[in-house]
Order: structure tokens, then sequence, then C-alpha cells
């Protein structure tokens, strides 16, 4: 299969209204072409592209930051001679003067799938400022690694924010080119947007469900995103940012798993099967031991569960890790009734709401959390309400 990169590299028709006319990139580590050439390096190779300027998301153009709101500075491109601008730094916002660098912005980040990945609040964010500059903008079209399956509540009004672009649920299971068309037709955005599509790609087929497993190497987007493992389980495992326990941050395997240095993984797991066992079909969920060499409980002994989706159990249409989290935290709610489990801090930028409801576009699932008459069914049904209707209105969205 062949990614938007690829066909606009190869393809000189496709190039053709590029000529005379200033381009930028948006870009970072997983901007690459199937030989592994990175997109900048490449666009700059293929003769008759002007390329002026580039932007670098949330942890770089080169991702070169480790954590969240640690910021990425504006500098110049020694081999291009060009001006690379952070749009991670003391704006996330494209300014004016930026976008005064450039005629078309092309877009070419491997996004998960995931409304809390601030790569999807970046590509709005450049919508906006090229219909407020008359600047085009084309988005190099990539898979969504975790393919279409959609899950999680909608995230709520009022409750938009640098991880919530939108009203999405966790899973939108749209690839970064159909989420730009739904930007500009829900924001009545008046411009010049166009997808260079990919070729061949099938979300539905095995084994990899998204992406191409065995065809295309996986290049970390953001340094904490190693592996199509960790996108499966992303949607899950990015809500424990916002509690006091580990989502694996310093280990080998982040956000593949979560735990603690007080808790006992294995009576959480047991807890979760007789809450909900219709939530936690295809994957398999390991008790394990880890210690984090940075980040939360940097140097203890934590106890805690891993998501493994990698194996023969796992199953794509089954597989819902929202749910799964969610229940993880409800059983460490009712085995240990007063663990502190949310964690007090600014998360990305939002200084005075609770870091797990920016993380949930809202306090829904908190609050279920902490209920102790709430049932599994009073967090799945407002869920699946949203689901549905989240199902029909990408509908006309979807190319692939």
């Amino acid at each position: 299969m062949k990614f938007g990169i690829d066909r606009l590299v190869a393809d000189r028709a496709l190039r053709a209204p590029l000529a005379g006319k200033r381009v930028a990139l948006l870009a970072h580590p997983a901007s690459v072409t199937a030989d592994l050439t990175h997109s900048l390096d490449a666009l700059a190779a293929c003769g008759g592209i002007k390329l002026t300027a580039a932007f670098g998301p949330q942890h770089g153009l080169r991702g070169d930051k480790q954590d969240n709101m640690v910021e990425t500075p504006d500098f110049h491109d020694p081999v291009h001679g060009i001006p690379v601008f952070s749009l991670y730094n003391d704006v996330r916002k494209p300014t004016d003067a930026m976008m005064q660098t450039c005629d078309i912005v092309l877009v070419d980040l491997q996004d998960l799938g995931c409304r809390i990945y601030t790569f999807i609040t970046t590509l709005r964010y450049m919508l906006e400022a090229a219909a407020r500059n008359g600047k085009a903008v084309w988005v190099l079209d990539r898979p969504n690694p975790i393919g279409r399956p959609v899950e999680g509540l909608t995230l709520r009004p009022g409750w938009e924010s640098f991880v919530g672009a939108g009203p999405l649920p966790m899973r939108h299971g749209l690839t970064l080119g159909e989420l730009g068309a739904w930007f500009v037709k829900t924001l009545k955005l008046d411009v010049d947007y166009r997808v260079v599509a990919m070729q061949g790609w099938q979300p539905d087929a095995a084994p990899g469900y998204g992406w191409p497993l065995g065809e295309r190497v996986w290049i970390n987007p953001s340094p904490n995103a190693p592996n199509i493992w960790m996108a499966r389980a992303y949607a899950g495992t990015v809500m424990v940012e916002g509690t006091t326990l580990s989502e694996g941050r310093g280990t080998t395997r982040p956000l593949e798993m979560f735990g603690a240095p007080d808790i006992d993984a294995l009576r959480v797991i047991k807890e979760m099967h007789g809450l909900a066992p219709q939530w936690l079909h295809g994957c398999i969920l390991r008790d394990c031991w880890f210690e984090p060499t940075f980040h939360k409980h940097v140097g203890k002994l934590c106890n805690g569960v891993q998501v493994h989706t990698e194996g023969p159990a796992y199953d794509h249409r089954a597989f819902r890790p929202w749910r799964i989290q969610a229940l993880a935290f409800k059983a460490i709610r009712r085995l240990y009734p007063d663990y502190p489990l949310w964690r007090d801090f600014p998360y990305e930028y939002e200084r005075d709401k609770r870091a797990v409801d920016v993380i949930n576009g809202g306090p829904l699932l908190r609050q279920w959390v902490d209920d102790v008459r709430a049932t599994p069914q009073d967090l799945d049904a407002p869920a699946v309400a949203d689901e549905t209707a989240w199902l029909g209105e990408r509908r006309d969205y979807l190319r692939y």
C-alpha cells in the first residue's frame, strides 16, 4: 500500500498544483516515506517544491521531548535553511506571522486514532489559521493504526481543550485526512482543503486491523508510542495519566499497563472479571511487576496489569480498551475505597479542571467510578448512545 506522502513524492501530476507555491510541512518523527526518508527531506529532494517553513507539533519535529507539557522551541533547520515553528511552545495555534511564510501547508502526521492525541487538535488549529489567512491545507493521509472501531463517551460542550478538539468519542475510527474534512464541515471553515489519499489501505484486514503489519515500519510518533500494541491499548491507558497510578512511563512498555506499589493486581483483575466480564473480551490481562526509571513511582516496585493485544487472543472487534480501563478504576475504588486515585496537577494547559475529566471530555466517568451505587450498565448506556450517534455522523467522511 502507499501512504499519502509516498503518492505525492512518486506522482509529478499530484505535485503539479504546488509549482510556484511556497510550501510548509507539519510533521514529526513518524513522518517518513516507505524507505524511511523523513518527509521533509523527501519533499526537498523532489524538485519543483519550494519549501519555505516547517511546523512541529507536541514532542517536536524530531520528537526529542519526552513528557507532556515539555515545550519545544522554534529553530532554524540547518540542512534546508528554513524556519521550524513549534506548535507546542508559547503558542499552540499557528500565528498569522507563521502563516505568512507559506501558501500551502502539507500535513503529514501519524495519528493513533484517539481523541486525546494532540496532533488532532494541532490539525484543527492549522485549519483555522489557514482559513483565517487564505492558505491551503493538504493532508498526506496515513492509516488509523487501530482501524475503524468506535468507543467511549463524546466530549461534552465546554470541555474542549488541547486534548479535546471537538465532540468526538475517545476512539473515533477516522484517518487524519477524514478528520480534517470533519473539522472543515463542522466548524464551517472556508479553506482550500485537500487529502492526498492512501492507496490500498484495508482497515479491517488481519493481522494489523488498521496498521499494515509486515509491510510498513512503525516509527514512534511520540516518545511513548513504541508499537502498535500500545496504540491499541491507548484509548484506555491514556486515562491513567490523570491518576496517581503509573501508566508505565519509564519502562519499555509504556501505556500498555498500569500499576502502583500499593495495589494487588491479581485482586484487581479478579474484581474486574466479577463486575463486567463482557467488557474484557479480545485481550489478555496479565499481572506483572515493574519499576519505572522516571515519572510516577520512579524507582519503586509496582504491581500492575498489562493489557496484551499482540497474541492469538486478540479480537479486534471485541476489544474495548476504554471500558477495560474504566473497569480497572472501578475495581480499584471498590477494593480500596479511600485510594487517592485522581491526580491533581495541570494537564495539557488546563489548570482548573481535574486531569482525568479533561482526558475524558467531562466528569461522567470519574463520577461513575466514585459512585458506590453505579453499575457497569450506568456507564455503558450513555457510552453506547454516544457511539451509535458517532457511527452515523462519521459515515459521510469515510474515504476507504
